[in-house]
């Protein structure tokens, strides 16, 4: 790859970045570092005019539908494993045994 196909890939994500796709479905979508991304962004964001940013075009809506369906995954994930924790707890409840309560004595 040359050299300035390469810078020609790096800013088409810094855009994407700084039309705000997150720095972290993009390292995940192009297989690079998040650092390397957001030094990108810092090399880069002041040299490319907001006329340059693209706006919700197709690919952008795309990634951002797919940062809302990691969220929402992420919160299942979540709260799936808060779930198997309560389940797990209360497994390990039902193993022992009853506690042996005072009789009452009269």
């Amino acid at each position: 790859m040359g050299k300035r196909l390469k810078e020609e890939a790096r800013l088409k994500i810094v855009k994407e970045a700084l039309a705000g796709v997150k720095v972290g479905v993009l390292s995940r979508m192009y297989d690079i570092h998040p650092e390397t991304i957001r030094g990108w962004i810092r090399d880069h964001r002041d040299s490319i005019p907001p006329e340059d940013i693209p706006v919700a075009d197709e690919h952008l809506q795309e990634l951002q539908r797919l940062q809302d369906v990691e969220q929402r995954y992420e919160k299942a994930m979540k709260v799936l494993g808060e779930k198997e924790l309560e389940l797990e707890i209360l497994r390990e409840l039902l193993k022992k045994n009853p506690p042996a309560y005072p009789k009452n004595s009269k």
